[in-house]
């Protein structure tokens, strides 16, 4: 079967998937392995040591795989500056940036007169708007339930996606509880034409800097088994429940600001769970899809077994020539 929509078409790939940006997790080998089965693969730039770090980091990409793949900046409020790195992915001339936390225009100005594909993370109607406006050439909506960074209005994916598909005349992206063919095909129906998947490639084999703990955590943990944290400075960003974040959200009762959490909420804190294990110690992203979530499978396996379940839908539904085009 066929999987073309303007996502495909616009991106150059065989299935209507986008790798999210995933900190301190995107490196060359899940982005390579992503593109390779069909998807696009990204590597997270600001996770990188430097600028040249980067540079290596994309080069290897381009060892590993001959297939579109995207570099994603997060450009959050207390992140550091952005422009060297953004230079480097220029200068590569990478096919697509995904651009989350931030206002995209100053990345979209300095990419004026290149060829790439800008896709910009979005929680709601108007910053999808306002995406569209600048000049985003997808947008990808994330729902109440997805892990890492969220909206700070509690929308879940079903009401959220097609208010974003009826306010925006550019593709829409579903993110936010996409695990499986169910899901994608789930997003499809809402009006979406291609998904953005995070916490299910944390638990790929190809996954290869996340703890083997952090994935056993993930595949046993059931969707109950997640909370929101950041509220308080107006952050919210969804992680496995432990003790880490049972302290998180005391510190946010009792002192509700950057400078009370910053120690807890770092990225040393996150890494110290996702890279060393260190359950009691950090914290470690991941959505409500994690009930849905039980095995580590190869990317390829991953996509086999989604685009199998999503056939299996279509069929179902009596269109075995899906097409979705605005």
């Amino acid at each position: 079967m066929k999987w073309n929509t303007r996502v495909t078409e616009m991106l150059r790939i065989k299935y209507p998937v986008v790798q999210g940006g995933l900190a301190y997790l995107a490196y060359s080998d899940l982005a390579a392995a992503v593109s390779n089965a069909g998807g696009l693969g990204q590597i997270t730039a600001m996770s990188m040591s430097s600028a040249e770090a980067l540079r290596n980091e994309i080069k290897r990409v381009k060892t590993l795989t001959s297939k579109p793949f995207g570099v994603n900046y997060a450009i959050g409020q207390h992140g550091r500056p952005y422009e060297d790195m953004l230079e480097v992915a220029i200068d590569e001339k990478v096919p697509v940036i995904s651009v989350t936390g931030g206002n995209p225009a100053p990345v979209f100005q300095k990419l004026e007169g290149t060829e790439i594909k800008k896709l910009v993370l979005v929680s709601g109607t108007r910053q999808a708007v306002k995406a569209e406006q600048l000049g985003a050439d997808a947008v990808m909506a994330v729902g109440q339930e997805g892990g890492g960074h969220l909206g700070k209005h509690d929308i879940g994916t079903m009401v959220l996606i097609p208010q974003v598909v009826d306010a925006v005349d550019i593709p829409v992206l579903a993110s936010g509880g996409i695990g499986d063919g169910r899901s994608l095909m789930a997003g499809f129906a809402l009006g979406a034409e291609g998904v953005e998947m995070g916490t299910r490639f944390i638990a790929t084999q190809e996954c290869i800097h996340a703890h083997n703990t952090y994935k056993e955590r993930i595949i046993s943990s059931k969707e109950t088994d997640t909370v929101v944290i950041k509220r308080a400075i107006q952050a919210p960003a969804r992680a496995l429940k432990n003790e880490w974040t049972d302290k998180i959200l005391k510190v946010e009762d009792s002192d509700p600001s950057y400078e009370a959490l910053k120690d807890f909420i770092s990225g040393e804190a996150n890494k110290r769970y996702i890279y060393e294990g260190k359950e009691q110690e950090g914290f470690g992203w991941a959505g409500q899809v994690v009930g849905r979530i039980n095995d580590i499978p190869t990317v390829k396996e991953l996509f086999d077994r989604i685009f199998s379940e999503a056939a299996e839908v279509r069929k179902r539904w009596g269109n075995t020539n899906f097409e979705v085009k605005s």
